[in-house]
């Protein structure tokens, strides 16, 4: 399941191919075979995401669906989310829980989406090659001697080596658009202000993009 496209991810699930939670249980299984390799996520959810899985094809049942709804990704630890710590890739926020969720994360959630986890980051964002992170080093996929590319590395990472069909990531001077090119993906990169930055903890706030 994990070489699908997104658009095939959706149509499988439409058509009841397969369940969003078969489909996130997949990709909890990587993670956990290939991940500690690549040390490409911080914080692995994997109650929370089959607790929205299995909300997800309650709500493709009832007919309350979107194209996304039962869509696993993963989040950038930049973005906050309620009751899972978000460090930022730094020691300082290494204990911290947020009481809310990014608007980011809110957006997603109201897709129907379901979370695998929190990607790694250089600390705070300021890096471009996930070398900087409290939580060690971001290794690329396609050769694990070499970097993905920063801030957004561990999303990058995680989506060239299929552990996420999909991640969030932020870019202040390159950061979604070099780990996306070192890593063999396409990384967008919405227009200043096209996406709410509330609950991400800002590098500059007037050049962060999410």
């Amino acid at each position: 399941m994990h070489l699908l496209t997104l658009a095939e991810m959706s149509h499988g699930l439409e058509v009841g191919q397969f369940s969003s939670l078969e489909l996130t249980q997949h990709f909890l299984d990587r993670i956990a075979r290939l991940d500690p390799q690549l040390n490409s996520f911080v914080t692995v959810t994997p109650e929370r995401a089959l607790e929205q899985a299995k909300a997800a094809d309650a709500s493709r049942a009832q007919g309350k669906s979107s194209p996304l709804t039962g869509i696993p990704l993963a989040q950038k630890d930049i973005f906050c989310t309620q009751g899972v710590r978000t460090s930022c890739g730094s020691r300082m926020l290494d204990n911290f829980i947020a009481p809310y969720d990014a608007h980011i994360v809110q957006r997603c959630d109201a897709a129907g989406m379901v979370m695998l986890g929190k990607t790694n980051m250089d600390e705070f964002a300021m890096g471009s090659s996930n070398e900087t992170s409290y939580y060690g080093a971001v290794h690329n996929p396609w050769d694990c001697s070499r970097v993905p590319g920063g801030s957004s590395g561990g999303s990058a990472a995680a989506v060239a080596a299929r552990l996420a069909p999909a991640a969030t990531g932020t870019d202040t001077g390159g950061s979604i658009r070099q780990p996306a090119a070192l890593c063999g993906l396409t990384g967008l990169k919405p227009t200043y202000g096209r996406v709410s930055r509330w609950g991400m903890i800002a590098f500059a706030s007037s050049l962060d993009q999410a």
